[in-house]
């Protein structure tokens, strides 16, 4: 199954805005270079008013990254799938394949790409704060937020783990690859339901949020020191469980599963996170109907057989 990059989620988005901010805080942005005819999604104001402006701060909206210019002029920027920002010498050309923008400052250029057919990253101009709360899907900030608020937020609907982890109006910045880590830690299953839980599960999951985000952004500043974020991805040698289909759980030794569903991947391991027992795979399900396997067990001794 081919990978995609992966949305950068909270921890890499946390680390881009610093690293931004470290480059373009207090810098005048001369001029931007706009050469993705998908990526402006905004009309008015026009992107040529922020040409001229200084950027007054940077900022994480959920998934987006807010450059603050001066007027109360925003830019928002949502890299989706396949954007990622990439720091140059000033007056760096887009590439013509996967170049969307250049934004030119007076100590280097920031270019924008998308490494994808699909052009889906969007760039948002919009003034004032009232406009610019409207991009934000209000998903509670856990590493600012108390357990009780957490608690409050996971049962305010009764969802899988998986999907209320990753909405992005109940949690914010937490998407595909760290729920699977989250979910692994926290020793719970991605399907069981949010109701279900029992206090000490709630704890576990909460702890795990909070670590795994913490840790993860910890390790990435690190990794990038006072450099530039080149390989954001969501697929990390070092994660547990995400994007290791097959490969041994580090906790346990077990293959880790999957779940495949529309181009999405859910990984898991079965004895630490579901008792041993497999989870239904649409893809495989539809196909295999009764036939599909209970357990690990049943599911290794099958292909041993086969």
């Amino acid at each position: 199954m081919g990978h995609d990059p992966g949305v950068p989620e909270l921890p890499d988005v946390t680390v881009y805005v610093e690293r931004l901010a470290s480059r373009c805080q207090g810098e005048t942005l001369d001029r931007v270079r706009i050469t993705g005819p998908s990526l402006l999604r905004s009309v008015d104001p026009p992107i040529s008013e922020a040409e001229g402006k200084r950027v007054v701060g940077m900022r994480r909206l959920g998934k987006r990254i807010v450059f603050a210019l001066e007027d109360e002029l925003f830019l928002v920027f949502h890299l989706m799938i396949a954007g990622r920002f990439r720091w140059r010498d000033r007056g760096a050309k887009p590439s013509r394949k996967t170049g969307l923008a250049a934004l030119d400052f007076p100590t280097g250029t920031l270019l924008l790409t998308e490494a994808s057919t699909k052009k889906r990253a969007t760039l948002h101009v919009v003034r004032g704060e009232d406009a610019l709360a409207e991009h934000d899907p209000g998903g509670l900030e856990v590493l600012d937020a108390s357990f009780e608020a957490f608690r409050e937020r996971l049962l305010s609907e009764n969802r899988t783990l998986k999907r209320a982890l990753t909405d992005p109006h109940i949690f914010s910045g937490i998407g595909n690859a760290y729920s699977d880590e989250i979910l692994h830690a926290a020793k719970l299953s991605p399907v069981k339901l949010t109701r279900k839980l029992d206090d000490a599960e709630i704890e576990r999951l909460h702890d795990a949020v909070t670590e795994t985000l913490e840790t993860w952004t910890a390790r990435l500043r690190e990794q990038v020191g006072d450099g530039f974020p080149e390989k954001v991805t969501a697929f990390r040698p070092e994660m547990a469980v995400h994007g290791r289909y097959g490969k041994p759980c580090p906790a346990c030794a077990a293959p880790v599963q999957r779940i495949v569903y529309a181009a999405n991947e859910t990984n898991y391991c079965a004895p630490c996170q579901t008792g041993g027992k497999l989870l239904a795979d649409r893809a495989l399900s539809q196909l295999l109907k009764k036939d599909w396997p209970k357990s690990l067990e049943e599911l290794e001794a099958r292909k041993r057989t086969a």
